[in-house]
C-alpha cells in the first residue's frame, strides 16, 4: 500500500473525508481457491488451526536502477512479495498476530545492498497458532499450507496469476480456476461500489500488513527478538 503505516493511514483519512471507495489490490483474497482456504478456517472444517506456513519469491536477478533494488523507493523481498505470505497468514488463520519476529540479509550484496534478498519471519496469534513465512529474490517459493487439529488444506501454488490449485487431508482437490482472479476482483469492487458495501480488501487491511512488515525489519535489525504489535 505504501512504505509506512503513518502513510497508509493517510491514505484511509483522504479517502474517508472526501468520501471516496478505498480497496487495496489483494487479487487473492479474490481468487476461489483462497477464498476456499479462508472458507475452512472460519468454518472449522478441519478443526482448529495449529500451524500455518506460507512462501513467496522468485530466483532472479534485477539489473541497474531497478526499484527493487532501492530502499528509497521501497525495494527488498519483504516489501515487493512479502506481502503475499504476511497477509495470507493473516486470511489462512482469520485472526491478527500479537507479535513477529524475522530475519532479513543478502546474498548478492552487490546486487541487493540496500534492501533484503531474503527475509524469513514468524507471526505469533492468539492461541499460540504460529504462521512461518518466507520471500526472496534468491529463491522460487509459492505455498501456502495450513494444519489443523483435524487435518490439513495447502494450495501449491496459492499467489500466482493463474493455475492456484491445492488439496486437503481428505482427499478433496482444489483445481485451478479458468477465470482471471483480476477480473473477479475488478468486478467484486464495482459490485461493491454499486451496491454501497465493504470491499473484500480495504485500506486498513493494507496497514495491517505494513505494521507488520515495519515490525519484520525492525526484528531483523534486533537480531530476530520478538516485537509486540
Amino acid at each position: 500500500m505504501k512504505k509506512t503505516v503513518e502513510d497508509c493511514q493517510a491514505i484511509i483519512d483522504a479517502a474517508s473525508k472526501n468520501n471516496v471507495f478505498l480497496s487495496i489490490g489483494y487479487r487473492l483474497q479474490h481468487e476461489p481457491n483462497n477464498q476456499k482456504v479462508i472458507e475452512y478456517t472460519r468454518n472449522k472444517t478441519y478443526g482448529e488451526i495449529q500451524e500455518v506456513k506460507t512462501g513467496a519469491g522468485y530466483n532472479g536477478r534485477h539489473g541497474e536502477g531497478n526499484w527493487r533494488r532501492s530502499a528509497e523507493l521501497g525495494g527488498g523481498a519483504l516489501y515487493d512479495m512479502g506481502v503475499y505470505p504476511v497477509n495470507a497468514a493473516r486470511y489462512a488463520t482469520q485472526m491478527e498476530p500479537i507479535r513477529v519476529r524475522g530475519r532479513q540479509w543478502s546474498e548478492r550484496s552487490d546486487m541487493y545492498n540496500e534492501v533484503d534478498e531474503f527475509s524469513e519471519f514468524e507471526m505469533e496469534f492468539p492461541g499460540g497458532v504460529i504462521a512461518k513465512g518466507e520471500t526472496a529474490f534468491g529463491k522460487s517459493s509459492n505455498y501456502l499450507e495450513v494444519t489443523a487439529s483435524k487435518g490439513w488444506y495447502r494450495l501449491r501454488p496459492f499467489q500466482i496469476y493463474s493455475g492456484v490449485r491445492g488439496e486437503t487431508s481428505d482427499g478433496t482437490q482444489l483445481p485451478a480456476d479458468p477465470k482471471h482472479q483480476q477480473a473477479r476482483q475488478m468486478d467484486n469492487d464495482a459490485l461493491a461500489i454499486k451496491e454501497g458495501n465493504a470491499p473484500i480488501a480495504p485500506g486498513e487491511d493494507g496497514l495491517k500488513d505494513i505494521r507488520i512488515i515495519q515490525a519484520i525489519m525492525e526484528s531483523s535489525k534486533k537480531d530476530g527478538s520478538w516485537i509486540e504489535l
